[in-house]
């Protein structure tokens, strides 16, 4: 998975454009209105969304690719980013008081996925808040290409996508306190001037 996305930002740079989703923008207000001062962002990318968190809060950005790494701290000076896989962070006694998880549960299987909500609710502080988004099973792109497991797609070689029913979602994270779901249209403003619209499902919820 690395070295794809480390080609993707090598080619496309700035892959979804310059502003940030309008998720984030939601999930700030939540976090402020939390109390939240230290946010953990997995699959940071290029900083795209970490821009508008580390303007108020202190984030720590997890990323994978060392090329969106580059672009990233120069995208956005404020938040200490991280090479490193969300599922090899070491067990520390430093907790956070929100995590933002823009995108990134979709792009595993079943295994992972469930490994990777556990791995960031270990992350969080006790009450501490999450807001996550996925691809929804009513997303125009779900049912292309070969399934792999159920509502899970390889839609290119090597490259899969799941796509969340509302049960699937909140069935993942049914051993923390869901506070909110919901479906939402979302236009990706991709380098080369392109707009796709994609749906999604989000989550929010606090650690018991």
């Amino acid at each position: 998975m690395k070295e794809y996305w480390d080609n993707r930002f090598i080619s496309e740079g700035l892959i979804w454009g310059e502003r940030p989703s309008e998720t984030v923008y939601a999930a700030k207000e939540i976090f402020l209105e939390n109390d939240v001062r230290t946010v953990l962002v997995p699959g940071a990318g290029y900083g795209r969304n970490t821009k508008l968190l580390s303007d108020t809060f202190q984030v720590d950005a997890i990323e994978l690719s060392s090329e969106a790494i580059t672009l990233a701290r120069l995208w956005d000076s404020k938040s200490n980013f991280i090479e490193q896989s969300i599922f090899d962070l070491p067990d520390t006694n430093k907790k956070y008081d929100a995590i933002f998880c823009y995108g990134l549960i979709h792009l595993f299987t079943e295994s992972d996925r469930a490994k990777l909500v556990n791995k960031c609710l270990e992350q969080l502080a006790q009450k501490g808040v999450y807001y996550f988004t996925c691809f929804s099973d009513e997303d125009a792109a779900y049912g292309i290409g070969k399934e792999v497991e159920y509502n899970t797609f390889e839609y290119k070689r090597g490259k899969i996508a799941h796509f969340f029913s509302e049960d699937d979602l909140r069935n993942r994270f049914k051993e923390s306190k869901i506070i909110e779901t919901g479906s939402l249209e979302e236009n990706f403003e991709y380098a080369n001037d392109t707009i796709k619209t994609y749906k999604l499902r989000y989550i929010l919820g606090m650690k018991h």
